[in-house]
């Protein structure tokens, strides 16, 4: 397993698909909100939370086809299928790698970039806290819905449209929780509900994300 991601790592780094990309996106979506808003500080301190979380989402979004794609258009996923691997954890070390190329980028990118929307200090530690939360649940889902769609002629539009629908609790309570710390609130409740999600999703999705697999590989 540990061989599997440093080859998805190294993967990831050479094709560019994942690694910087996202993290591109995250800027970019950032940075044009206040050309779209305005220079308002005020507005911008208030809704920073959500546009960071939407564009962290967005990002994530960016390179969830190439999870598995890349590995059925060569045969590599029917090698992994029948290898003493379990699909399942071929599956978890799949999204893993796509946290460690994406996700974990946008938490470390997201203090700079909560300058630029003038994110009150107070929220940079539950900002930080949400995104290191929530972002692996992003991952294995996306997992999940590029599990499938894989083998599909243009499968990346299906899949946000079914992967879109599942990160709406992910995006609320991650939100909320990146509001209340930038208002100096009391943010346990929503941090408790984010910790839940992505522990649900760490421990069901990579089991269902295999069991599509070997649907779609019949």
């Amino acid at each position: 397993m540990i061989a599997l991601l440093v080859r998805d790592l190294r993967l990831a780094v050479r094709a560019g698909g994942g690694f910087g990309l996202g993290l591109a996106f995250f800027l970019i979506v950032v940075v044009l909100v206040p050309f779209g808003v305005g220079p308002d500080t005020a507005l911008l301190s208030r809704i920073a939370p959500g546009v960071l979380w939407i564009a962290a989402l967005l990002a994530c979004l960016l390179s969830l086809d190439r999870i598995f794609a890349l590995d059925f258009e060569d045969g590599s996923l029917d090698l992994l299928a029948t290898s003493p691997l379990p699909l399942e954890g071929v599956a978890a070390v799949k999204a893993l790698a796509h946290w460690v190329t994406t996700g974990l980028p946008l938490v470390l990118a997201a203090p700079v970039l909560g300058l630029l929307m003038n994110l009150p200090l107070a929220g940079y530690t539950a900002l930080m806290i949400s995104l290191m939360l929530g972002t692996p649940a992003l991952s294995v889902i996306g997992a999940f819905g590029a599990a499938l769609t894989v083998g599909l002629k243009r499968g990346g539009l299906l899949m946000s449209l079914l992967v879109l629908p599942m990160y709406v609790p992910t995006l609320i309570f991650g939100a909320e929780m990146a509001r209340r710390g930038a208002e100096g609130l009391d943010y346990s409740a929503p941090m408790f509900m984010l910790a839940g999600i992505s522990a649900g999703a760490l421990a069901l999705l990579p089991f269902a994300s295999a069991a599509v697999l070997r649907v779609n590989l019949r």
